[in-house]
């Protein structure tokens, strides 16, 4: 089991503590919660919890036949524990921007990011679809990492993730800023602003971003969201309408370029594809007077 299961009384303690939080400390420029928002959230991280575990096991199955083939074993030590820890979070900063870089990982990922609100309970719109993102814990396998030490690791990342999920702590100390990603950080990861958009995707070190230039400080309020919202609270649709959106845009395109577009370019480029065949149809569509 996930450290992140075994953390569910936490995350709902640390909720409700930030809910009453909203009620004794009103702040007007701080959205708090919503009944409905809140419940899409809790019901999309019991989605996660239950799929997780067959994606685990798919997971489990491909690390242990890649550990067969490599001549590393790296044994359990506490450089070990560390190497691992910054190793993955490593790769995870760069699984979360092919995330967003890459459509067809876009919409799996798009459900974290679909709420307006920014409280402790986004953090639980996890997706409910991964195999996309399998090759990139493979790396640390091949170094010679144990699939457990792995596993360990990716949930300590996550966990480590739920407390920046918050408008109630404003930016930290400096030296943490500069280092760890915090909740001013992970706020601008989540914002539509145009400034905003596809930066600070790190897990726990902002280093990643700041050396890959990514990175972007929060100067603006946020606008949390999606560029073009979906203003729905079913957890289905919350976890699936971007495939649906796929399936549409396929249909749309004709041209084997555009069709790799559509599933593999950035969600910006998938959509200048749709765009650009839907204004030539309409094209030629026009009669000749």
């Amino acid at each position: 089991m996930e450290l992140t299961t075994y953390a569910i009384p936490a995350y709902i303690l640390l909720i409700i503590v930030e809910l009453v939080s909203y009620r004794f400390l009103p702040d007007e420029d701080e959205q708090g919660y919503t009944v409905r928002d809140t419940a899409a959230s809790l019901s999309m991280g019991l989605g996660y919890v239950a799929l997780n575990i067959g994606w685990s096991l798919l997971y489990l199955g491909a690390y242990e036949g890649v550990a067969r083939l490599t001549p590393l074993h790296i044994g359990t030590s506490w450089p070990a524990a560390i190497g691992v820890f910054v190793g993955w979070d490593f790769l995870y900063y760069w699984e979360h921007r092919a995330d967003h870089r890459v459509r067809i990982l876009w919409a799996s990922h798009i459900n974290h990011h679909s709420s307006q609100k920014f409280n402790l309970s986004t953090a639980l719109r996890q997706p409910w679809t991964g195999i996309g993102n399998l090759p990139f814990g493979l790396p640390l396998v091949l170094l010679g990492f144990s699939p457990a030490a792995i596993f360990t690791a990716q949930s300590a990342n996550l966990l480590y993730q739920f407390w920046i999920h918050t408008e109630r702590i404003d930016k930290m100390w400096k030296p943490i800023e500069l280092v760890m990603n915090t909740p001013s950080h992970h706020r601008v990861h989540h914002g539509s602003n145009r400034r905003y958009l596809d930066r600070n995707y790190a897990g726990v070190f902002i280093v990643w971003d700041r050396l890959f230039g990514t990175f972007e400080p929060e100067t603006e309020r946020v606008v949390f969201g999606l560029t073009t919202n979906i203003d729905t609270y079913n957890p289905l649709r919350v976890a699936f309408h971007e495939y649906a959106a796929i399936g549409r845009d396929l249909r749309t395109v004709s041209t084997l370029r555009d069709r790799y577009t559509v599933l593999f370019g950035t969600p910006g480029n998938a959509l200048q594809a749709v765009r650009q065949t839907q204004t030539q149809a309409r094209g030629q569509a026009l009669p000749i007077l």
